[in-house]
């Protein structure tokens, strides 16, 4: 299977801690010699939220803090390089045509951010739209979709499958609700939609899960095309 990884930043590493990224390596590397192939986008997670709010007390406008957090989701995205023993992109691909032209010459392609105003969750998205992924999975620090914010609500649900075109009502329902936090963006939403790509949230703090989500058994969200 052609498969597109998102990881958060939180998740693959909360504290810089060299194990967890390497646990993440170690799953990537072996999805690879099980034949699949791989692309992963990662997140900028807490260390660049603290960027990007020293930024703001500077002064630096919104496109600015923006481009501060796409710097820190591919520095992130080095270090799992780094850590990779499979061929890889010996950079970060900042541009989604990069990620795709490393996917063609066999090699797992890592990016981070690409442009003020998208946020992985969409590049993520994106880039499994134009590879024509068999599989998109979120490795996020949230077991799944939930009806609600579930650290905002006591009450919300998780679900165990959507269709594409719920999964964009439960976002926009989230993301209008004050101070929520949703998984998946509403734009990363729209574009699984449109794209029919099958898709995984799941909770990434345990790498292991994101190779079980590929065969088929995992705890989490799946989202499916609709008829």
């Amino acid at each position: 299977m052609r498969i597109v990884v998102s990881i958060g930043g939180s998740v693959l590493a909360p504290d810089l801690e060299a194990a967890r990224v390497e646990q993440h390596a170690d799953i990537i590397d072996g999805l690879v010699a099980d034949g699949h192939e791989i692309a992963t986008v990662i997140g900028g997670g807490e260390i660049a939220r603290r960027y990007i709010d020293t930024a703001r007390e500077l002064g630096a406008t919104e496109y600015d803090l923006d481009s501060v957090g796409i710097d820190v989701t591919r520095l992130n995205a080095r270090l799992l390089i780094t850590a990779l023993d499979s061929s890889a992109t010996p950079e970060p691909a900042e541009t989604h045509e990069a990620a795709r032209a490393s996917l063609r010459r066999g090699e797992v392609a890592v990016m981070g951010g690409t442009v003020p105003g998208h946020t992985t969750d969409a590049v993520s998205a994106m880039l499994a739209e134009m590879a024509e992924a068999d599989l998109l999975v979120y490795a996020t620090s949230v077991p799944g979709v939930f009806s609600a914010d579930p650290n905002k609500d006591e009450t919300a649900e998780q679900f165990d499958r959507l269709t594409a075109s719920e999964l964009v009502d439960v976002i926009s329902s989230i993301e209008t609700a004050a101070g929520s936090n949703a998984p998946v963006d509403l734009l990363a939403a729209k574009i699984i939609e449109r794209s029919g790509l099958r898709t995984v949230v799941l909770d990434g703090t345990e790498p292991q899960r994101i190779a079980d989500a590929v065969a088929g058994e995992f705890d989490g969200t799946e989202v499916v095309p609709d008829e």
